[in-house]
């Protein structure tokens, strides 16, 4: 049986759109907890993006005891990922971008990001998704089933532009987490950007400017 399609939290420009981004948030948040970054990023007025923030499926979280929150995947921490959700969860991911597609943007002006787990369904969906797709923003995350890289990624997506930022404090995903998984890019022969800040599980100002810098970049009106 198909999966219903996701809800999301759409924010559009004052004119058409050049380019979206399809923002993932992480274990417990819902689409609303990168909502208020759009105005804080400043972006251009000549380069107009749509954003879309859907709410991850509401699953029972083992590493929550089994209470229901909003999650790309269970979670236990003895045991790591729950790959068959992981891999539901990317199907999904992928239909809001052929829905965007379908709408007239091609792929390769569109822009997975997330946070924490939703980090790590952009990385598992842009990595071996086969069309072209614009760039990868990883915040605080880590690069799941890292094995499977080098024999099963995308060839569309070989070069795709990466961001990967990440706390130095960070507790909850801790940054050797992030630099083991920046090490395997590297190996597999992705040209990433990294980040780190002096901070937790979380973003910061400094951040904000990078990530605005690095959507410029890739999105054609920047550095």
């Amino acid at each position: 049986m198909l999966a219903a399609p996701l809800p999301t939290v759409e924010l559009d420009p004052a004119s058409a759109p050049v380019a979206v981004v399809i923002w993932l948030h992480g274990l417990g948040a819902d689409g609303h907890d990168f909502e208020s970054i759009v105005p804080a990023l400043r972006l251009p007025e000549n380069m107009p993006v749509r954003f879309v923030f859907p709410h991850a499926p509401e699953i029972s979280v083992t590493a929550f005891g089994g209470q229901r929150a909003r999650g790309w995947f269970d979670f236990n921490p003895a045991g790591g990922a729950d790959l068959p959700g992981l891999h539901k969860s990317a199907l999904q991911i992928q239909d809001l971008i052929q829905n965007e597609i379908d709408s007239g943007m091609p792929a390769e002006r569109i822009v997975l990001a997330g946070f924490s787990q939703g980090g790590v369904m952009a990385f598992h969906t842009g990595l071996y998704y086969p069309k072209r797709l614009a760039g990868i923003l990883a915040l605080s995350t880590f690069l799941a089933e890292s094995e499977k890289l080098a024999s099963d990624k995308a060839e569309a997506n070989r070069q795709i532009p990466i961001l990967m930022c990440h706390g130095q404090q960070d507790t909850v995903l801790p940054m050797s987490l992030g630099e083991s998984s920046l090490a395997h890019l590297k190996s597999a022969g992705y040209d990433v950007e990294w980040r780190e800040y002096p901070m937790g599980h979380e973003v910061c100002l400094d951040e904000i400017r990078e990530i605005s810098r690095w959507f410029q970049k890739v999105l054609g009106t920047g550095s």
